[in-house]
């Protein structure tokens, strides 16, 4: 069904409640990408028809004159005490809630979560069920840097000549099964019981707690010597710790390596390409995205409340 044109500012705003994806650029801190969504949000709320300056009103006052004859005549006269320049915006970016619900690094772009008003619930179970995150993270050989990342100094310089697509597949899969062994460390139960025998018949796990970094999956997308792109399913991971991560493989490769670039494509269920892209941050996009996301939680209620250990995603 499509959205119908709705030009009370009242009613938008009380309608005003979900979740928005938003594609977050990279080199962006969050909260500048809040305060620009909040700020077109009001801006285009103030322009609605319920914010328009208030009509003059029809007053009777008496003509100057004598006394005996007084005449009477209408003039128009502005109520300045609700006029917008007494008063202000009538809608301002602290009248909206608004909260992550889970952050990016600056130098992360990609899927970006927001929960508006009463949205935040929906948020906050979103962030307590923990789905996973899928990164393509970009590094490049030959080059370490202090936090390594781009914008870092470099600290040391190395050959990656004798590196081949090969052994670096080798490599990240022998990560992601290390990694699926943590899982089940984390789970809380003893790796040799008929509990942890059950558990690993069903598949993949969620961790106990939010502390620990855990890899689902890690493979290689793409390799020009001296880049490569890696393809990273996680949960409870950092921008930082993802560098990290780059900057081991290529120590592990017997050279060095930093991190470039980071994207996260997808979160749970919402996806990049259903990112509302920065030239549609204004009400009508963040309307119609957020009718969006309800559909996307509506098909999958799990979501908000996971009933089980197994992870679905």
């Amino acid at each position: 069904m499509a959205l119908q044109k709705v030009r009370d500012a009242s009613l938008v705003f009380r309608n005003l409640n979900g979740i928005i994806n938003v594609y977050k650029p990279a080199g962006m801190k969050i909260k500048h990408v809040r305060a620009a969504i909040l700020h077109n949000i009001c801006e285009d709320l103030n322009a609605l028809k319920a914010n328009n300056e208030p009509e003059a009103h029809q007053i009777p006052l008496l003509e100057p004159g004598g006394a005996a004859d007084p005449l009477l005549r209408k003039v128009n006269s502005l109520n300045l005490a609700e006029h917008v320049l007494s008063t202000g915006p009538r809608y301002q970016m602290e009248d909206i809630r608004c909260a992550t619900v889970a952050s990016l690094g600056i130098h992360t772009s990609g899927v970006l979560l927001f929960g508006i008003n009463k949205g935040l619930k929906q948020s906050m179970r979103i962030q307590r069920n923990r789905p996973i995150r899928a990164y393509h993270v970009t590094g490049q050989l030959g080059k370490a840097t202090e936090t390594h990342l781009p914008d870092s100094h470099t600290t040391l310089k190395a050959n990656y000549r004798h590196v081949h697509p090969d052994r670096l597949s080798a490599l990240v899969s022998s990560l992601q099964a290390s990694h699926q062994r943590k899982m089940f460390e984390l789970c809380g139960v003893d790796m040799q019981s008929q509990a942890a025998y059950e558990i690993a018949c069903k598949g993949l796990i969620r961790p106990a707690n939010n502390s620990q970094p855990i890899i689902y999956g890690i493979k290689l997308i793409d390799f020009q010597k001296p880049h490569f792109t890696l393809e990273i399913h996680a949960i409870n991971e950092s921008e930082s710790y993802l560098a990290t991560l780059v900057h081991e493989i290529g120590i592990e490769l017997r050279t060095v390596a930093h991190c470039t670039a980071l994207r996260c494509i997808r979160h749970g269920k919402f996806s990049v390409e259903g990112a509302l892209l920065r030239h549609a941050w204004n009400l009508p996009g963040v309307v119609r995205n957020m009718r969006e996301q309800k559909e996307i939680l509506e098909a999958h209620p799990y979501l908000l409340k996971q009933d089980r250990i197994e992870l679905r995603n």
